[in-house]
C-alpha cells in the first residue's frame, strides 16, 4: 500500500504492529527512545542549548504533518482532494509522539519515570464535571 492509498486495512491487518501480550511495551518503547537519544546526540554538530530548542521545535513540525494528513484523508483540499488514508493520519500521530518522547529524553535521563508519574496524575483526575 503507497503512502497516501486510502484504502484503510482495519485494525485487524495490523496486528503484527502490536507486541505480544505479556511483552514489557515500556520497557521495549523508552529503550528506543533512548536509542534514538543516543544516536541524535551523536549525530549533532550544534552547541546543546541549540540542539534542545529545535528538538523541542520538531514538534511544531509534526504536528502540521497531522493536520496535513487529516484535510488529505477528509478531502478537505478541493484542489488536491483525498490524497491521505485515516492511517497516515495514525502513523503522522506516532511520529508526533514518539517525537514528544524524544524531547522529553533530551530534556531529563529519567524520562521513563517522568512520563509515568505524570500519566499517574492524569489517570487520578476526576473524570465527571466540576459544575458551574
Amino acid at each position: 500500500m503507497d503512502q497516501h492509498s486510502t484504502d484503510d486495512p482495519g485494525p485487524a491487518d495490523r496486528s503484527a504492529d502490536r507486541p505480544a501480550p505479556g511483552t514489557d511495551r515500556d520497557h521495549d518503547t523508552w529503550t528506543t527512545i533512548d536509542e534514538l537519544y543516543d544516536w541524535l546526540e551523536a549525530e549533532t554538530g550544534i552547541p546543546p542549548e541549540q540542539d534542545l530548542l529545535l528538538r523541542m521545535l520538531k514538534l511544531s513540525e509534526e504536528v502540521g504533518e497531522v493536520a496535513q494528513a487529516v484535510i488529505g484523508a477528509t478531502g478537505q483540499n478541493p484542489r488536491k482532494g483525498a490524497t491521505h488514508s485515516w492511517q497516515d493520519v495514525e502513523s503522522e500521530l506516532c511520529d508526533v509522539i514518539v517525537t514528544a518522547m524524544v524531547a522529553l529524553r533530551t530534556l531529563t535521563p529519567d524520562a521513563a519515570s517522568v512520563f509515568a508519574g505524570h500519566v499517574r496524575r492524569v489517570a487520578a483526575r476526576p473524570r465527571t464535571p466540576l459544575g458551574p
